[in-house]
């Protein structure tokens, strides 16, 4: 039976159509009526004039609801991402961190499990690798034991045990990066500038070898710097000048001030940023809540504090526990975006980037029928996935 939400404030890329209606059938969008007249039979929802909006699409997040995805057991990919779907998250890309082998590929199999298993879940659209080929200058919160540079004899083995890696944060700089990069494209996988102390000249060749996108701006990455008399450009300045070069935003409003946020989107072609909650284990969680940054097994003790993770000694963030929603009121409401364009940035944006346009990232005929329903706040109320209330 078709579904029709009615009675919305519909959320296009570029537009808000009020009082439109989205019908739905067989898990897509099969009509988005701008005049909210509907076929009959339908099985219909009021939307009450809330918003209603494409699922969130967040291509970066490390855990939710008090689980990682590194803990090593299916049940800590389920519970994170279930936990994130309570935000309004439809599709996500679980990310690892820098640790042994034997836990990467752990994680491997438990991705598999669920991906096969899960029902009334989000959609996972595949792994994103967050390391080991990082800078030691750059490498925040990633264990420096286990950093190296790529090689094939690693990388090879990696991508021929799992075909679920769909993105590969590396460090461009580093012998043997751009080898990557070229292995990566072949592959159909997005080569993403992460934890890099790269200067513009070692970045344009990586550009040009499929390094495209960058990997929370701002965080984890060189600056304008100087040796001796000149000034060289690094990673953050590069990825306003290639005006190709994609970057997504930690936009808890903590990470990032209100004004370096504005500054992004000033500068920066908004068509070319993506919201993404970079989450630990805490988002979703109580403020005051004690967790573990990492890993069960390898993790370090940290507490939520005023919307962010940070250490006992409040010295330095842990992470951010932040969820979608968040990241699109953060945008609406403090830097002031038009909704349409907040909204643009945690759904089609990064669907461009995760080459999945054609079918998640809008509500338009033919696209997957994930979707929200929103309050002026960014409260969610409902979501559906694949056709399918989940909520």
């Amino acid at each position: 039976m078709k579904k029709a939400l009615v009675n919305g404030k519909v959320i296009t890329p570029s537009r808000v159509l009020d009082g439109a209606a989205v019908v739905v059938e067989n898990g897509k969008i099969c009509e988005v009526s701008e005049d909210g007249r509907i076929p009959s039979g339908c099985e219909v929802t009021d939307c009450k004039g809330l918003y209603v909006s494409p699922g969130f699409i967040d291509m970066h997040l490390h855990g939710g609801g008090g689980y990682d995805f590194m803990d090593g057991t299916p049940e800590a990919v389920e519970g994170a991402a279930k936990a994130h779907m309570m935000h309004g998250t439809t599709s996500l890309v679980p990310t690892t961190l820098t640790c042994p082998d034997e836990d990467l590929f752990g994680f491997f199999d438990c991705y598999s499990e669920v991906k096969k298993k899960m029902k009334d879940g989000p959609d996972l659209l595949g792994i994103h690798l967050e390391g080991p080929y990082f800078s030691m200058e750059q490498k925040g919160a990633q264990d420096p034991a286990y950093l190296k540079k790529p090689s094939p004899e690693h990388y090879m083995k990696i991508l021929e045990y799992c075909s679920d890696i769909v993105r590969i944060s590396a460090a461009p700089e580093l012998e043997g990066s751009l080898e990557l990069g070229r292995e990566l494209v072949r592959r159909g996988i997005l080569a993403a500038v992460g934890h890099s102390d790269a200067c513009y000249q070692e970045l344009v060749p990586a550009y040009e070898c499929g390094f495209t996108h960058v990997t929370h701006l701002y965080s984890g990455m060189s600056t304008i710097h100087r040796r001796n008399a000149y000034r060289y450009l690094g990673v953050v300045e590069t990825a306003y000048l290639l005006d190709g070069m994609t970057v997504e935003i930690i936009a808890d409003g903590k990470h990032l001030p209100k004004e370096l946020l504005k500054l992004i989107v000033k500068t920066k072609s908004n068509d070319r940023i993506s919201l993404i909650t970079d989450s630990s284990r805490g988002a979703g969680m109580p403020e005051g809540s004690e967790i573990l940054l990492g890993s069960l097994k390898y993790g370090q003790k940290c507490f939520i504090e005023n919307g962010v993770a940070v250490m006992p000694d409040r010295t330095s963030f842990a992470g951010s526990v932040c969820t979608s929603d968040r990241c699109v009121r953060t945008m609406h409401k403090t830097v002031g975006l038009p909704i349409e364009e907040a909204v643009a940035m945690m759904t089609v944006n990064p669907a461009e980037v995760m080459n999945i346009a054609d079918c998640k990232g809008m509500l338009a005929r033919g696209f997957d029928a994930d979707i929200n329903i929103f309050d002026d706040d960014i409260n969610i109320k409902h979501v559906m996935v694949g056709g399918e209330f989940r909520f």
